[in-house]
C-alpha cells in the first residue's frame, strides 16, 4: 500500500507530500500539517519510510539530536517543531554558529541531463519512475507488475553492454472510459511495437517501429502458465506481427521470440504499456506539445483539433497517438510516423522544462508509470529502473533516431491491407542495429581505440597459399565450417585450411585469432572474406592437424554464408526515413 493509503490522508496527492527545506535545500516528506517531516528515503533506507513507519510520523527518541547553530528544518513555520536532517555518511559536517553557512543545494545537473526513454507509444515514461535518489520510495515496488520472458531475452540488460528494449504498446481495454477501444475481452495484441537499441557507448540510439501488420512466421513459444507450469504455444507462419502478443495464449516474451525471428536482435527486456497508461502517464507529466499542419477531426480515433500547437494529455493524448484515417495516407505506416512525432516531443519536453527537478512530477510520474505498464521480470523493482534510467539518461535526443522496418505491400494481395519486409533495405537495417552502428553523425569515442583496431587491416597481405587457419562453427548453420573450407580451397587458394568441428562455445560474431606473426595471414583472410577489423582478435596461435601453427576463424551466429561479406554497414541508407528526438515535425 502506498503512503497516501495508510491511516489518515487517504485522500492526499502523495506529490503534495513533499517539499523543500530551505535549509537543507533537500526535500523532505510532510505527512500531515503538524506532524514533524523526515528524510527522504535513500537507496538504504528503511522500506516504506514515511508510509506506516512510527519514525517517519513522529520524533523518535533514536534522532541525532539538534546540532548547534543549524537550523531546525521547518523554523520557519511558526510552531513547528521539526528535527534537523542527519548528515549522510560521507557528507561535510555543518559550520557551527556564526560562520557562513553552506549555500542553498543547486539542482542536479546530472537529473537534467537524464532523458527518459519508454515502450509502444508511452513506454519511454516509464524509467522516470527510477530517475532521483528521492524516489526510492519501496512501496512503488509493489505497484510494478512483472511476467516471466520465459528464457527469450538475455536476461536483462548490462551496463557496459549495448541495450535493447522491447517497447510494447496493446490494445488491452483497462480503465473507465476506455470501453469503446480496442476488441473487447482480448488480453492485447502487439499493436505498437518499437525495439529501443541504445549504442554501447551511450551516445546514439535508435527506436526502430514495427508495423503491426506485417507478414512474419511467429516461432513456437515456450509459456510460463498462471499454475507455474510452462506450455508450448504453437509458432505459425505468414500471420500478422500484432498476433504475437495475446492471440493464443500469446505472452509478450513470444513477441520477443518474432522480433529475434524478424530481425536477428535479441532483445534484453520488455516494457508492455495499454490504452490507459497513454492517459495516466500523459496527465502525469503535464501533457505533451504536439503541432498539426492542418485541421485533423477523426471520429475513429475521437481526436478533433484545428491546425496548430496544442498540449495534450489523457483521453486526447490517447486519440491522437491512435489517430491514422486524417494523417498521411490513413493506413498503420502514417499511425506509426505520429507516435514517433509524438515521442520525440514527449523526449524534448523531459529535457526542456523542470519535470526531473520537481518532486510534484516526479511523484506523480512514479505512480502512474509503476502501476501503468508490465515489464519482464529481470525489471521488477525501482533500482533496477533507476539503474536503467541512468544508462539510457546519457543520450542526446539529437541522438535519438526514429525509423520504421522498411516494407513493401503485400503482393499477395488484391486489397492491400498487409505488408512484407522490403528485402533490398530491410536487412542493411537490421545489420546496422546488431553492429551498433549509429543512424545519425555521431563524434566518435575512443578513437584512439578505434584507430587502433582499423590499424589491424592495414600492412601487407601474405599469399593465400601461405594462409595457414583452423575453422570452428561457433553458432553459424549447421555445414557452415565444411562449405566454408571448400570455398577458400576451391575458389580462393588457401589449401592449409582445416574443419575443426564445432566451438567450445556459441559466438554472437566470427572472429579471426590470431598471434603477432600471423598478421599478415589474418589481413589476407580478412580481405577474402570480407571480415571487418573488429573481427580480428591479436592472440595465439593453435597448433593444426600437423603440429603446425595457425590462425582460428571462428564463425558465429552472424556467418550469412561462404564468399557472403561479414563487414557491417558504416552508415545507414541515405533513403531509409528517419527523424531525429531533437526536431519539431507538424503532423500532415
Amino acid at each position: 500500500m502506498d503512503a497516501q493509503g495508510r491511516g489518515r490522508g487517504e485522500n492526499i496527492d502523495p506529490a503534495d507530500q513533499w517539499v523543500l527545506n530551505p535549509s537543507t535545500g533537500e526535500y523532505e516528506l510532510r505527512l500531515s500539517p503538524s506532524a514533524p517531516q523526515s528524510p527522504i528515503p535513500g537507496p538504504r533506507g528503511p522500506r516504506n519510510a514515511g508510509a506506516g513507519n512510527p519514525r517517519a510520523r513522529s520524533a523518535s527518541p533514536d534522532r541525532a539530536p539538534e546540532r548547534p547553530g543549524r537550523a531546525s528544518a521547518g523554523s520557519e513555520t511558526p510552531g513547528r517543531d521539526v528535527p534537523p536532517q542527519r548528515r549522510r555518511r560521507g557528507a561535510q559536517e555543518e559550520p557551527p554558529a556564526g560562520r557562513r553557512g553552506r549555500r542553498p543545494a543547486k539542482k542536479s545537473k546530472k537529473a537534467k541531463k537524464v532523458l527518459l526513454w519508454t515502450s509502444g507509444t508511452v513506454a519511454f515514461l516509464v524509467l522516470a519512475t527510477g530517475v532521483g535518489g528521492y524516489l526510492y520510495l519501496e512501496h512503488l515496488n509493489d505497484n510494478i507488475t512483472s511476467v516471466s520472458d520465459d528464457g527469450a531475452g538475455t536476461g536483462g540488460f548490462k551496463k557496459d553492454q549495448a541495450i535493447n528494449i522491447l517497447l510494447i504498446g496493446t490494445d488491452k481495454r483497462t480503465g473507465s472510459g476506455n470501453e469503446g477501444y480496442g476488441d473487447k475481452g482480448s488480453e492485447g495484441h502487439a499493436d505498437t511495437t518499437i525495439l529501443l537499441h541504445v549504442s554501447k557507448d551511450r551516445s546514439n540510439a535508435t527506436a526502430l517501429s514495427i508495423p503491426r501488420d506485417l507478414i512474419v512466421d511467429i516461432p513456437d513459444c515456450p509459456t510460463e502458465q498462471e499454475d507455474g507450469s510452462q506450455k508450448v504455444i504453437p509458432g505459425e507462419t505468414g500471420v500478422r506481427f500484432n498476433t504475437s502478443l495475446g492471440q493464443a495464449g500469446r505472452t509478450p516474451s513470444c513477441t520477443m521470440r518474432t522480433v529475434t525471428e524478424l530481425t536477428g536482435i535479441k532483445p534484453d527486456n520488455f516494457m508492455v504499456a495499454d490504452f490507459n497508461a497513454v492517459k495516466t502517464l500523459t496527465s502525469a507529466v503535464g501533457g505533451v506539445p504536439v503541432c498539426l499542419g492542418k485541421d485533423i477531426n477523426d471520429p475513429d480515433s475521437h481526436l478533433n483539433l484545428p491546425k496548430g500547437t496544442h498540449r495534450i494529455e489523457g483521453e486526447e493524448a490517447l486519440a491522437f497517438v491512435r489517430t491514422r484515417h486524417s494523417v498521411g495516407l490513413g493506413g498503420d505506416l502514417s499511425r506509426i510516423e505520429l507516435q514517433q512525432q509524438f515521442l520525440s516531443s514527449l523526449m524534448r519536453e523531459l529535457k526542456s522544462n523542470d519535470t526531473l527537478t520537481s518532486p510534484s512530477k516526479m511523484i506523480k510520474l512514479a505512480e502512474a508509470g509503476t502501476k501503468a505498464l508490465t515489464v519482464d521480470s529481470s525489471l521488477n523493482s525501482i533500482n533496477k529502473l533507476k539503474d536503467l534510467g541512468l544508462e539510457l539518461g546519457k543520450l542526446n535526443v539529437k541522438n535519438l533516431t526514429f525509423t520504421t522496418i522498411p516494407v513493401i505491400d503485400n503482393p499477395a494481395e488484391k486489397v492491400k491491407a498487409t505488408v512484407v519486409l522490403d528485402e533490398s533495405k530491410a536487412p542493411q537495417v537490421f545489420d546496422l542495429i546488431r553492429n551498433d552502428v549509429s543512424f545519425t553523425e555521431v563524434k566518435k569515442k575512443q578513437k584512439k581505440e578505434k584507430a587502433a583496431v582499423a590499424a589491424r587491416l592495414k600492412g601487407e597481405k601474405a599469399p593465400a597459399s601461405e594462409v595457414r587457419v583452423r575453422i570452428l562453427n561457433g553458432g553459424a548453420p549447421a555445414g557452415s565450417a565444411q562449405s566454408t573450407l571448400s570455398w577458400l580451397q576451391v575458389d580462393e587458394g588457401v589449401s592449409k585450411s582445416e574443419n575443426a568441428g564445432n566451438a567450445p562455445a556459441e559466438a554472437a560474431k566470427t572472429t579471426l585469432e590470431y598471434a603477432p606473426d600471423q598478421a599478415d595471414q589474418a589481413r589476407r583472410l580478412a580481405d577474402i572474406m570480407g571480415l571487418s577489423a573488429s573481427a580480428l582478435k591479436p592472440g595465439e596461435s593453435v597448433t593444426n592437424s600437423q603440429g603446425l601453427p595457425a590462425m582460428t576463424l571462428t564463425l558465429g551466429k552472424d556467418f550469412k554464408g561462404a564468399g557472403v561479406s561479414l563487414t557491417p554497414p558504416d552508415k545507414a541508407p541515405d533513403d531509409i526515413k528517419k527523424s531525429t528526438a531533437d526536431k519539431v515535425v507538424c503532423a500532415e
